[in-house]
């Protein structure tokens, strides 16, 4: 009988066979990479705001304390973005006329919120509470990086479930006295202290599914 397909083909098909899986470990690859990359993540970009408020400003240079304008996040699940009448408290009379502000007066004047966009906003499926980080002795720079020299505020880590896990799984290395919560550049003063610390809160660091989506 005549051969129907030329020789050459048993090659081409072996090609092919090899090629494609080869092409499939690539995309998977790819994807993984790309799950990871600043694009997926929001980690280090700078989102656009409706004014340009400068943390380095109010905390470095002006020494305003994390928790006078994010109150809830010692006592609440949310530490809250800021409502007008916290930025009037000193714009009524520090730059009270500044043409940059005048978003902030009209919102205080109309009671009308300023639309901010959000930089560190988890999925709804994720659940996390402030206050019971804050109150087992997690740093605001832990998560949020070094917000006193960020003059526009930006994702400092990639805020993946690994990222949440490995803090969990090893909270020596994140914890500190109550009294350096809101210190930036804080570091332990010995190598034992971070274990030290997870017994004095009594951390009892969880792992399981349930503590974040609930």
């Amino acid at each position: 009988m005549a051969q129907i397909f030329h020789r050459s083909t048993n090659t081409f098909s072996r090609v092919w066979m090899f090629g494609g899986l080869f092409l499939v470990a690539g995309g998977i690859g790819l994807l993984l990479l790309m799950s990871r990359s600043s694009y997926a993540t929001g980690e280090g970009i700078v989102l656009q705001q409706p004014i340009p408020f400068s943390h380095d400003h109010h905390t470095a240079a002006l020494g305003i304390s994390c928790v006078y304008c994010h109150w809830g996040a010692e006592e609440s699940a949310f530490a809250g973005v800021p409502p007008t009448a916290t930025c009037m408290n000193c714009h009524n009379l520090i730059w009270n006329q500044s043409p940059m502000l005048a978003q902030v007066r009209e919102s205080y004047r109309t009671g009308q919120r300023i639309e901010w966009q959000r930089v560190h906003d988890l999925p709804d499926y994720v659940y996390f509470n402030h206050a019971i980080h804050v109150s087992k002795g997690v740093g605001c720079e832990s998560c949020h990086g070094r917000v006193d020299k960020m003059p526009l505020i930006m994702q400092a880590e990639s805020l993946q479930m690994e990222w949440c896990l490995d803090c969990h799984r090893n909270p020596e290395e994140q914890v500190r006295p109550l009294s350096a919560i809101y210190a930036m550049g804080w570091k332990p003063t010995d190598p034992e202290q971070g274990a030290r610390l997870v017994a004095e809160h009594e951390i009892n660091s969880k792992v399981t599914c349930s503590t974040c989506h609930r």
